[in-house]
């Protein structure tokens, strides 16, 4: 992968310098990467992606002159496991993290890490090394709040600067304690990071928050440029997570359906004010790479999946395929799409290490696959690895549904069961991308090979999780 990268510049006539500063007036040696990374977005939840309710003419617009990939997959259902996968390049449960990050007494009970361990890799800590100036902006998730505050700040995982929200510790913007006037949602969260310290802390209407984090996001810019640097930014907003408060002119009739569209038009009209700041820019445009996805499937209640099946926690398709942009003007091909390679949130960070030119962590045995060429190349690769799921331990299911505990992807076929063996659902998600066909009995011998495999990756991976939490489902 070093190899194709040292070519791939060399092709676009970039040559590697030291650690990637630059001398003044020098054009930078090495990529700025932005990574978009949305909360709860639904596969059905952009224009682009054929909801024709939804105002989202800007991140459309992004998608027009760059590439989407049809089949990408967050690496669970859930938020805080979902983004230990993009920032380590491995399964977050070899970290102890299957489900959001809650209280000490919640974690304990559902088996679960009060934070991501500081000896897991870092895509960040990485890029950081080779001169690149790296920021985290917005929601984090992987440790303090509620009752946590000894856990490491953002920046402790070779972040330069970072400002979050309640689900992280350092700088950070919390919710005021107004009354807004339509219900859901509460400040408790905000009232018990403030009282944690670690951080300066400010104070905003939750309407705001999108803005800020754009705000802040443009300024990290300014400061990379200020150094001379590269830059490497993590731009996680809280959009469109729950409660749903757009600003008071797009609240319509105070309904779910209507705060919803009100937040994903204000986020994607923040959203464009970002990408006009950089497309602006000749030299910054031409050289910024970004990369917009969200980090599981909808709430379900607000928003949907489109024609898949499951939102939200779920372990079908719904539940973790996404919505996935790549922007890069002469490097990506104008209104590509790819509807063939299998792309998940685990390559994320072997994909920014490799065109920034940085080497793969020493000793680390990293679970996703090179996939450039499906990117820049727009070559509809096939995947040699299959990817594996595992349900958050507290999502056994609702209403008498039970959700399975375990998934292969593989190929064009998906299997889904529980751990004891019940519940073997097999589909050709190709052809039956709404699982609606279970071919588990029509096709034994594909079910055995798939259910021994995933059996094989749930013993002998090396989860740091209580397995036999998989077998009561009365959390």
């Amino acid at each position: 992968m070093r190899a194709l990268s040292l070519l791939f510049q060399f092709l676009l006539g970039i040559s590697l310098v030291g650690c990637g500063n630059s001398t003044k007036g020098e054009k930078y040696t090495k990529p700025n990467i932005l990574f978009v990374f949305i909360d709860d977005m639904g596969y059905g939840d952009l224009g682009i992606y054929g909801n024709d309710e939804v105002v989202s003419p800007n991140i459309d617009h992004l998608a027009n002159e760059g590439l989407r990939i049809k089949q990408f997959y967050a690496n669970s259902p859930i938020c805080s496991p979902s983004r230990v996968a993009v920032l380590t390049g491995q399964y977050p449960s070899r970290w102890g993290i299957t489900s959001y990050i809650d209280n000490r007494k919640r974690n304990t009970e559902r088996g679960m890490k009060h934070y991501l361990d500081l000896e897991a890799p870092s895509v960040a800590r990485q890029l950081q090394g080779v001169g690149y100036y790296t920021a985290h902006i917005g929601k984090w998730h992987m440790g303090g709040g509620r009752d946590i505050s000894d856990v490491p700040l953002i920046t402790e995982y070779g972040f330069d600067e970072s400002v979050t929200q309640f689900e992280g510790l350092g700088e950070r913007y919390l919710a005021t304690y107004e009354t807004f006037d339509y219900p859901g949602g509460t400040r408790d969260l905000e009232r018990q990071s403030a009282a944690l310290g670690r951080g300066e802390v400010h104070w905003e209407k939750r309407e705001n928050f999108t803005k800020v984090f754009v705000d802040r996001t443009i300024q990290a810019i300014k400061n990379s440029q200020a150094k001379e640097k590269p830059f490497y930014i993590n731009l996680w907003p809280d959009d469109i997570h729950t409660p749903l408060e757009p600003p008071k002119e797009l609240r319509g009739d105070l309904s779910t359906t209507a705060r919803f569209l009100g937040v994903m038009q204000e986020m994607d009209r923040q959203m464009g004010r970002l990408f006009d700041y950089i497309r602006e820019d000749p030299e910054l445009a031409s050289n910024t790479l970004i990369i917009f996805t969200s980090d599981n499937g909808p709430d379900g209640e607000v928003n949907q999946a489109a024609h898949l099946r499951g939102t939200k926690v779920w372990t079908y398709e719904g539940g973790f395929r996404e919505p996935f942009i790549a922007w890069w003007p002469g490097k990506i091909p104008q209104g590509a799409i790819n509807e063939k390679t299998v792309v998940a949130a685990i390559d994320l960070p072997l994909f920014f290490m490799d065109v920034a030119g940085a080497d793969l962590e020493t000793g680390v045995d990293y679970d996703g696959v090179d996939i450039s060429g499906a990117i820049l190349g727009n070559k509809e690769l096939s995947r040699n690895k299959p990817l594996f799921w595992i349900r958050p331990p507290d999502r056994p299911g609702y209403n008498g549904i039970d959700n399975p505990d375990l998934v292969i992807r593989k190929g064009a076929f998906k299997l889904l069961m529980n751990v004891d063996g019940s519940n073997i659902q097999l589909y050709n998600i190709v052809k039956d991308e709404g699982e609606q066909n279970n071919l588990a009995n029509k096709n034994p011998e594909k079910t055995k090979e798939l259910k021994s495999e995933l059996l094989d990756w749930f013993n002998n991976y090396p989860h740091q999780i209580d397995k036999t939490l998989y077998l009561d489902n009365n959390l």
